[in-house]
């Protein structure tokens, strides 16, 4: 396991976000549920920003899982719509704010279009180091530990195969653990996210929408994190 390091000032680390609610928000507003992913996308650039603010230096957020392709036709091709927007409109905001963009997941069921966008936007902000956002897309957390299973049977590992070992193949081995997740919009579980790596994360849940998330939100996640004490099952 790789732990993130103590607290700075009861901040977390790493904090990874569900992002839910898009669909309901546009709902309760007789709106069509893409209007919802648009606000959810404002929401996003706007905790973005107060995480880096906050002094957060690792944000995961996840976008899309490998069971959003079941939603139906018109609400995926909305969503990669979407995506394109985001990342060819966004990008250079999102370097001019010293972010390191990454992405998680398997890219490679996504349009060329969108996968070159994002290898572009990867590349272009490689060098930034004030905040690491991570898209988790078209992710699952139990595919990632499938994955990293079929590593070992390909690399043919010889020997007990140790936590350091799978850690090592997950699709991010050198971002700390999360130490806070958040879910929105009152659901009570973490739908296949962080599986491995969320083991001994705080959770935080909310009924607020995703897209009513802002600052003061993600300040009441923090401030209920900080009076947390992390044992690590050692007591």
């Amino acid at each position: 396991m790789v732990e993130s390091s103590d607290k700075r000032g009861n901040i977390p680390i790493h904090v990874g976000i569900v992002m839910d609610g898009n669909g309901r928000w546009a709902k309760r507003r007789f709106l069509p549920r893409v209007i919802g992913h648009q606000a959810g996308m404002k929401a996003m650039e706007r905790v973005i920003d107060s995480a880096k603010d906050l002094g957060i230096r690792y944000l995961s957020l996840y976008a899309f899982s490998t069971e959003n392709w079941k939603r139906s036709h018109s609400e995926v091709q909305g969503l990669m719509g979407l995506f394109r927007y985001y990342l060819k409109g966004k990008i250079d905001s999102m370097h001019r704010r010293g972010a390191k963009v990454r992405f998680v997941g398997h890219l490679d069921a996504f349009p060329d279009d969108i996968r070159e966008i994002a290898q572009m936007a990867m590349e272009r902000t490689k060098d930034n180091g004030d905040i690491d956002v991570i898209f988790c897309v078209n992710y699952g957390g139990r595919q990632e530990i499938v994955d990293a299973v079929n590593q070992l049977l390909v690399q043919k590992q010889v020997g007990p195969v140790t936590e350091e070992t799978m850690r090592g193949l997950m699709y991010a081995p050198d971002v700390p653990d999360p130490d806070l997740l958040i879910r929105t919009a009152g659901e009570l579980r973490m739908s296949n996210f962080w599986l491995w790596e969320g083991a001994y994360s705080e959770y935080y849940f909310t009924d607020v929408y995703w897209p009513d998330f802002n600052k003061a939100e993600l300040e009441r996640a923090i401030e209920s994190y900080a009076g947390r004490e992390r044992r690590y099952g050692t007591a």
